[in-house]
Order: structure tokens, then sequence, then C-alpha cells
């Protein structure tokens, strides 16, 4: 991973524009070809991103630019939707190279966990004619929650989430993009599960073709039954 803190302006265009004015912030880029962009606040969330696949280079800026005090252009390309991620680098304050190896992965919470055993239970809860295929399957960045097929047969890779937000519908993007190069699994469609999904991953999840589904865990655990209540 590669950290810089850098004085900069972002611009993003594509499927929407932003702009976020020169200032001081600190930059991400992951061996995954994500770039990040991050301020000194907002919690882990950054200001801005570039998911993979995509590519990075470095543009020699225009005279009006020099003027203005740009150093260096950074441009982030996205590979599959066409959208650009440019960076304006007035100044670097530090640069810095870290090798993190393989990250082990997210180490479920009995909730979660417990909720991937129950959904993998009642796989039919996804749909009429859902099948289960195993367990955390196994892919290069980690393992998916549940590897299922639908009632045609075809691959379904399921993430579940106590509370599903962005970062849960960005790790289950990673899964397909790696699973639908597998010729054996492709096509491979995604569905988010969880408790409760926030609005914005809702969202994001439907852009991007994943099927959205929210889990009752008392009704899976047969504390409940939804069918026989009034309201």
């Amino acid at each position: 991973m590669r950290l810089v803190v850098a004085r900069c302006s972002v611009d993003y265009a594509g499927r929407l524009s932003a702009h976020l004015p020169l200032a001081t912030r600190l930059l991400m880029l992951k061996s995954d070809g994500s770039v990040l962009v991050h301020s000194d606040g907002g919690s882990y969330k950054p200001l801005n991103w570039m998911s993979p696949p995509c590519t990075m280079s470095v543009v020699e800026p225009d005279a009006d630019q020099v003027d203005a005090g740009v150093a260096e252009i950074w441009r982030v390309s996205q590979s599959k939707t066409g959208d650009v991620l440019l960076l304006s680098i007035h100044e670097v304050l530090h640069d810095s190279e870290h090798e993190l190896g393989v990250d082990p992965g997210l180490q479920k919470d009995g909730v979660e966990a417990h909720l991937q055993k129950l959904l993998a239970e009642q796989i039919d809860v996804l749909g009429d004619g859902y099948s289960l295929v195993r367990r955390e399957y196994m892919t290069a960045i980690g393992p998916v929650d549940i590897l299922a097929r639908d009632h045609q047969g075809a691959s379904v890779a399921v993430e579940i989430k106590r509370r599903g937000d962005i970062d849960g519908v960005e790790q289950l993007t990673r899964y397909l993009e790696l699973m639908n190069r597998d010729p054996l699994l492709a096509p491979v469609q995604g569905v988010f599960a969880a408790q409760e999904i926030k609005p914005q991953a809702r969202t994001l999840a439907i852009d991007r073709g994943i099927r959205c589904v929210t889990l009752d865990y008392d009704a899976l655990r047969g504390l409940d039954d939804s069918h026989s209540r009034l309201f």
C-alpha cells in the first residue's frame, strides 16, 4: 500500500460529477488498484474513491494549471465504466509504501456467523428453487459467505451482514468480479443480505445489479412467524 499526504484538489467525472477543493488529504493507493481520498475526519469513509479494475497514470499539468500551483496530475480511470478520478497534486508532504501481505479477512461476530448458518439451512428464503452449494466459498481475496444456485441452476454469491452498508456492497462487488472470471461459475449473480440495509447501500447495490434481501433474525431462528402476525 502506498500512503501519500498531499495538498490536492480532486475531481470525479462519470455517471456523476464531484469536486473537492484544494486541501491537505491522505491518498491511499492499494495493491488491487483502488485509490481512496481521505480527510482527517469523517470516520473511516473516504471523501472520494475509485474502485478496481482501474489504472493510474501521471499527467503533466498545462500552463494554466502550473500557474495555479499544480505540480502533477494523477489520472485514475475505471476500466469498465470509463469514470475518471483526477487528483491535482500541489505539494507532497509524505510518500511511503508498505507491504501488508495477505489479509486473513474479517472475523465475523456471533450474530453474523449465526445468520450465515441459519440462511444456509433455510436457503429457500432467497427464493423458490434455491439450493446451497457451500458456505465460506473461498476466492483469491477471501471467502464469500454463501455460494448457492437459483431455480435455473445459475450461480449466486451471497454476502451477509448484520447491518448492510456501502462497504459490504463494495466487498461483494470485488468477490463477483473475481468469481465471474471463472468459467465454471459464470455468470454469478450477487445477493446482499442483512438485517438492516442502509438506503445508500441499497441504491449502490441496485445500480450494480445486486439483489438486496432483508433478513428477519427471529424468523430464521423460529422465534417469530411473520405470516401469523396481525401486524
